[in-house]
């Protein structure tokens, strides 16, 4: 199925494993699959890969839902106050207005798929991220971090709220 970019909210269209819209963001390779443009912003779906250790920050979004469905390796997801661990196959759901955060729990990157409804991270996502140049992960950081509470400006004109760090909600057990 082959469709133009202006044709495809209407015609459909396909896409193979290493194409979409890619993005480095906090440290992860983050690639849009279906966006606010295709689906009116009723939804969005973003495969991310996510090296061990490293995550989103714990945060809540004040309009939309958000999933997670692995498709390698291991991922932590807090959602409240509980913790799942995921392997392939895997889900955790977010809804709307509940805290939660996840995190790259193996020896090896993890791929997931993330859904987003109504998509609004998808903003976020190109604000802040970086156009990936190849699908790879991003290099570490050389300089300083980013400035959190410019993040936090941006997050939350896109629906999200920062409430800490990436890794652990404040507070869990990490057992």
């Amino acid at each position: 199925m082959s469709t133009t970019t202006a044709d495809r909210s209407t015609m459909g269209y396909a896409l193979a494993q290493d194409e979409g819209e890619a993005f480095w963001l906090a440290g992860m390779l983050q690639t849009v699959k279906i966006g606010s443009a295709d689906t009116g912003g009723r939804y969005g779906l973003i495969e991310v890969v996510v090296p061990p250790g490293l995550g989103s920050p714990w945060h809540v979004h004040t309009d939309e839902d958000e999933w997670f469905y692995v498709l390698e390796g291991n991922l932590t997801v807090y959602v409240g106050d509980t913790r799942v661990d995921l392997r392939p196959g895997g889900f955790a759901f977010g809804p709307t207005g509940v805290p939660h955060t996840f995190i790259g729990a193996g020896p090896d990157p993890t791929r997931v798929l993330v859904g987003l409804s109504p998509v609004q991270f998808e903003g976020f996502l190109r604000d802040v991220g970086q156009p990936a140049p190849a699908r790879v992960l991003p290099p570490r950081p050389a300089g300083p971090p980013t400035d959190p509470a410019r993040l936090a400006a941006i997050a939350k004109r896109h629906g999200v709220i920062i409430l800490g760090p990436p890794g652990p909600p404040p507070g869990s057990r990490q057992s």
